[in-house]
C-alpha cells in the first residue's frame, strides 16, 4: 500500500486490485489468529514475488495451527504437511507432495497442464 495504514480504499477496496485486496484479506484472518484457518485460492490474483511472500508469512503462522488451503499452483501446496487430490468430488490420493509425484497421475496431471 503506498501510505501504509494510511492508504484510503473506499468502500470494500474499491480502489485496490484484485492482488492488494486478497492481501488485505489474508493479513485480516492472519491479526484474528484463529485456530483453524482456511484459505481458498488465496494467492490466485497476485504476482509471483507476492505470493513468495504470503507462501512464508502463512507457513510462519501455520507453524502452531491447523491451515486448510485450496489451491492449484504447486507453488502454494508444495510444502504442505498432507495435500489431498479430488476429482469429480472425491478425494482419490493423499500424502505429500513427493509422495504424490511418485504415486498419483491425477496430481501429476495438474501440473503438466500449467
Amino acid at each position: 500500500m503506498p501510505q501504509g495504514y494510511d492508504t484510503v480504499v473506499g468502500e470494500q477496496g474499491l480502489t485496490l486490485s484484485g492482488g492488494q485486496r486478497q492481501r488485505v484479506a489474508i493479513a485480516r484472518a492472519i491479526l484474528r489468529d484463529p485456530a483453524i484457518l482456511i484459505l481458498d485460492e488465496a494467492t490466485s490474483m497476485v504476482d509471483g514475488e507476492s505470493e513468495a511472500q504470503i507462501a512464508e508469512a502463512i507457513g510462519e503462522f501455520s507453524a502452531s495451527r491447523t491451515c486448510l488451503i485450496v489451491a492449484h499452483r504447486r507453488s502454494t501446496i508444495t510444502s504442505a504437511d498432507r495435500i489431498i487430490v479430488m476429482k469429480d468430488g472425491r478425494v482419490i490420493d493423499d500424502g505429500t507432495h513427493e509422495q504424490l509425484i511418485e504415486r498419483c497421475v491425477v496430481y501429476n496431471q495438474l501440473f503438466e497442464q500449467r
